[in-house]
Protein backbone atom coordinates (compact mmCIF):
# COMPACT_ATOMS: atom_id res chain seq x y z
CA UNK A 1 0.00 0.00 0.00
CA UNK A 2 1.08 3.19 -0.73
CA UNK A 3 2.91 5.54 2.37
CA UNK A 4 0.52 7.70 4.32
CA UNK A 5 -0.19 8.96 6.92
CA UNK A 6 -2.87 7.82 9.29
CA UNK A 7 -6.68 9.05 9.49
CA UNK A 8 -7.52 10.94 12.71
CA UNK A 9 -10.79 11.68 13.74
CA UNK A 10 -13.43 12.97 11.28
CA UNK A 11 -11.34 11.65 8.25
CA UNK A 12 -10.71 8.43 9.83
CA UNK A 13 -14.69 7.91 9.74
CA UNK A 14 -14.82 9.19 6.15
CA UNK A 15 -12.27 6.54 5.07
CA UNK A 16 -13.61 3.91 7.07
CA UNK A 17 -17.56 4.89 4.87
CA UNK A 18 -15.59 4.71 1.95
CA UNK A 19 -14.35 1.55 2.58
CA UNK A 20 -17.63 0.33 3.36
CA UNK A 21 -18.83 0.87 -0.16
CA UNK A 22 -15.78 -1.71 -1.59
CA UNK A 23 -16.86 -5.09 -2.52
CA UNK A 24 -15.17 -8.06 -2.12
CA UNK A 25 -16.71 -9.95 -4.48
CA UNK A 26 -16.54 -7.65 -7.35
CA UNK A 27 -13.03 -7.73 -6.59
CA UNK A 28 -12.91 -11.41 -7.46
CA UNK A 29 -14.84 -10.76 -10.28
CA UNK A 30 -12.65 -7.73 -11.58
CA UNK A 31 -9.68 -9.72 -11.21
CA UNK A 32 -10.78 -12.80 -12.84
CA UNK A 33 -11.88 -9.99 -16.38
CA UNK A 34 -8.17 -8.57 -15.84
CA UNK A 35 -6.54 -11.98 -16.02
CA UNK A 36 -8.74 -13.41 -19.09
CA UNK A 37 -8.06 -10.11 -21.01
CA UNK A 38 -4.65 -9.51 -20.06
CA UNK A 39 -3.49 -12.68 -20.73
CA UNK A 40 -1.61 -15.79 -18.85
CA UNK A 41 1.28 -13.85 -18.00
CA UNK A 42 -0.21 -11.78 -15.02
CA UNK A 43 0.36 -12.85 -11.67
CA UNK A 44 -2.66 -13.33 -9.32
CA UNK A 45 -2.80 -11.31 -6.23
CA UNK A 46 -3.81 -12.17 -3.41
CA UNK A 47 -7.11 -11.50 -1.99
CA UNK A 48 -8.25 -8.45 -0.04
CA UNK A 49 -8.31 -4.60 -0.88
CA UNK A 50 -4.79 -3.59 -0.01
CA UNK A 51 -3.68 -6.86 -2.16
CA UNK A 52 -5.90 -5.28 -5.38
CA UNK A 53 -4.63 -1.82 -4.76
CA UNK A 54 -1.10 -2.92 -4.83
CA UNK A 55 -1.40 -5.39 -8.16
CA UNK A 56 -3.13 -2.05 -9.93
CA UNK A 57 -0.85 1.13 -8.53
CA UNK A 58 1.78 0.65 -10.99
CA UNK A 59 -0.21 1.59 -13.49
CA UNK A 60 1.13 -1.11 -15.95
CA UNK A 61 -1.84 -3.37 -15.77
CA UNK A 62 -4.59 -0.77 -16.02
CA UNK A 63 -2.56 0.13 -19.56
CA UNK A 64 -2.72 -3.50 -20.67
CA UNK A 65 -5.97 -3.84 -19.91
CA UNK A 66 -7.12 -0.50 -21.92
CA UNK A 67 -4.77 -1.49 -25.03
CA UNK A 68 -6.45 -5.46 -25.22
CA UNK A 69 -9.47 -3.54 -25.86
CA UNK A 70 -8.38 -2.84 -28.96
CA UNK A 71 -7.22 -4.38 -32.34
CA UNK A 72 -3.40 -4.95 -32.94
CA UNK A 73 -1.68 -1.72 -33.38
CA UNK A 74 -4.67 0.24 -32.65
CA UNK A 75 -3.63 0.64 -28.95
CA UNK A 76 -4.54 4.55 -27.55
CA UNK A 77 -0.77 3.77 -24.96
CA UNK A 78 1.85 2.94 -27.59
CA UNK A 79 4.54 2.75 -25.06
CA UNK A 80 4.02 1.31 -21.44
CA UNK A 81 7.52 1.12 -19.32
CA UNK A 82 8.11 -0.62 -16.21
CA UNK A 83 9.02 2.18 -13.34
CA UNK A 84 9.28 2.32 -10.20
CA UNK A 85 9.61 6.06 -9.64
CA UNK A 86 5.97 7.70 -8.21
CA UNK A 87 5.35 10.11 -10.64
CA UNK A 88 5.89 7.36 -13.81
CA UNK A 89 3.64 5.42 -12.24
CA UNK A 90 0.65 8.15 -11.25
CA UNK A 91 1.47 8.93 -14.98
CA UNK A 92 0.79 5.80 -16.64
CA UNK A 93 -2.53 5.61 -14.57
CA UNK A 94 -3.36 9.37 -15.76
CA UNK A 95 -3.35 7.27 -19.34
CA UNK A 96 -5.40 4.75 -18.29
CA UNK A 97 -7.90 7.30 -16.97
CA UNK A 98 -7.90 9.10 -19.90
CA UNK A 99 -7.93 6.37 -22.38
CA UNK A 100 -10.59 5.04 -20.49
CA UNK A 101 -12.92 7.75 -21.04
CA UNK A 102 -11.93 8.07 -24.56
CA UNK A 103 -13.43 4.33 -24.55
CA UNK A 104 -17.04 5.56 -23.37
CA UNK A 105 -16.75 5.22 -19.65
CA UNK A 106 -18.92 8.33 -18.33
CA UNK A 107 -16.23 11.14 -16.81
CA UNK A 108 -18.81 10.44 -13.69
CA UNK A 109 -17.35 7.22 -13.77
CA UNK A 110 -13.98 7.95 -13.75
CA UNK A 111 -11.86 7.58 -10.61
CA UNK A 112 -9.20 9.92 -9.87
CA UNK A 113 -5.28 8.98 -9.34
CA UNK A 114 -5.00 9.52 -5.71
CA UNK A 115 -8.30 7.07 -5.05
CA UNK A 116 -5.68 4.35 -6.61
CA UNK A 117 -2.17 5.53 -5.86
CA UNK A 118 -2.86 6.58 -2.36
CA UNK A 119 -5.81 4.00 -1.60
CA UNK A 120 -8.11 6.80 -0.89
CA UNK A 121 -11.17 5.15 -2.81
CA UNK A 122 -10.57 1.92 -3.98
CA UNK A 123 -14.54 1.67 -4.43
CA UNK A 124 -14.15 4.20 -7.19
CA UNK A 125 -11.63 2.34 -9.04
CA UNK A 126 -13.71 -0.97 -8.84
CA UNK A 127 -16.59 1.45 -10.25
CA UNK A 128 -14.32 2.45 -12.96
CA UNK A 129 -13.51 -1.11 -14.03
CA UNK A 130 -17.35 -2.23 -13.99
CA UNK A 131 -17.84 0.55 -16.45
CA UNK A 132 -15.18 -0.39 -18.51
CA UNK A 133 -15.96 -3.83 -18.76
CA UNK A 134 -19.69 -2.77 -19.43
CA UNK A 135 -18.81 -0.96 -22.23
CA UNK A 136 -16.12 -3.22 -23.33
CA UNK A 137 -19.54 -6.25 -23.58
CA UNK A 138 -21.65 -3.35 -25.03
CA UNK A 139 -19.70 -2.96 -28.10
CA UNK A 140 -19.42 -6.44 -29.05
CA UNK A 141 -16.58 -5.93 -31.67
CA UNK A 142 -14.75 -9.08 -30.50
CA UNK A 143 -11.99 -7.62 -28.40
CA UNK A 144 -13.87 -8.53 -24.92
CA UNK A 145 -12.60 -11.87 -23.58
CA UNK A 146 -13.67 -13.44 -20.57
CA UNK A 147 -17.40 -14.63 -18.97
CA UNK A 148 -20.27 -12.43 -20.76
CA UNK A 149 -22.30 -12.67 -17.18
CA UNK A 150 -19.34 -10.74 -15.50
CA UNK A 151 -21.19 -7.42 -16.98
CA UNK A 152 -24.41 -5.87 -17.66
CA UNK A 153 -24.63 -4.75 -21.44
CA UNK A 154 -25.54 -1.72 -21.92
CA UNK A 155 -28.94 -0.51 -23.53
CA UNK A 156 -28.42 0.87 -27.24
CA UNK A 157 -30.35 3.63 -28.65
CA UNK A 158 -31.75 2.62 -32.03
CA UNK A 159 -30.76 5.81 -34.34
CA UNK A 160 -33.66 5.94 -37.24
CA UNK A 161 -32.93 7.19 -40.73
CA UNK A 162 -35.08 8.86 -43.22
CA UNK A 163 -35.18 9.48 -46.76
CA UNK A 164 -35.04 12.81 -48.29
CA UNK A 165 -38.02 12.37 -49.44
CA UNK A 166 -39.46 10.90 -46.05
CA UNK A 167 -38.11 14.37 -44.79
CA UNK A 168 -39.73 16.24 -47.37
CA UNK A 169 -43.20 14.69 -46.74
CA UNK A 170 -42.91 15.09 -43.18
CA UNK A 171 -42.42 19.15 -43.40
CA UNK A 172 -45.58 18.78 -45.41
CA UNK A 173 -47.32 17.01 -42.87
CA UNK A 174 -46.33 19.78 -40.06
CA UNK A 175 -46.94 22.49 -42.76
CA UNK A 176 -51.09 21.08 -43.14
CA UNK A 177 -50.94 20.75 -39.68
CA UNK A 178 -50.14 24.19 -38.21
CA UNK A 179 -52.34 26.10 -40.73
CA UNK A 180 -51.38 28.06 -43.92
CA UNK A 181 -51.02 31.66 -43.56
CA UNK A 182 -51.82 32.02 -47.58
CA UNK A 183 -54.49 34.42 -48.13
CA UNK A 184 -54.35 35.75 -44.82
CA UNK A 185 -54.75 39.41 -43.79
CA UNK A 186 -54.21 42.01 -40.67
CA UNK A 187 -57.35 43.31 -41.55
CA UNK A 188 -59.37 43.89 -38.22
CA UNK A 189 -56.43 43.56 -36.21
CA UNK A 190 -55.27 46.67 -34.34
CA UNK A 191 -51.70 47.16 -33.02
CA UNK A 192 -50.55 45.72 -29.87
CA UNK A 193 -51.15 48.50 -27.21
CA UNK A 194 -53.83 50.12 -28.91
CA UNK A 195 -57.48 49.76 -27.37
CA UNK A 196 -60.24 48.69 -28.92
CA UNK A 197 -62.86 50.49 -30.03
CA UNK A 198 -66.48 49.49 -29.00
CA UNK A 199 -69.74 50.53 -30.58
CA UNK A 200 -72.97 50.29 -29.68
CA UNK A 201 -75.00 48.57 -31.83
CA UNK A 202 -77.54 50.65 -32.63
CA UNK A 203 -74.69 52.95 -34.43
CA UNK A 204 -75.10 54.28 -37.73
CA UNK A 205 -71.24 52.71 -38.74
CA UNK A 206 -72.37 49.49 -37.11
CA UNK A 207 -75.41 49.29 -39.00
CA UNK A 208 -73.34 50.11 -42.28
CA UNK A 209 -74.46 54.11 -42.29
CA UNK A 210 -72.34 56.72 -41.42
CA UNK A 211 -73.56 59.90 -41.22
CA UNK A 212 -71.52 62.94 -43.83
CA UNK A 213 -71.35 66.05 -42.12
Amino acid sequence: MANRGPSYGLSREVQEKIDQKYNAELESRLVEWILAQCGDDLERPEPGKQNFQKWLMSGTILCRLINSLYPSGEEPIKKITESNMVFKQMEKISQFLQAAEEYGVTRGDIFQTVDLWEGKDMAAVQRTLMALGSEALTKDDGQYRGDKDWFHRKAKGHKREFSEEQLRQGRSLIGLQMGSNRGASQSGMVGYGTPRQIMRYDSPRHNGHENNP
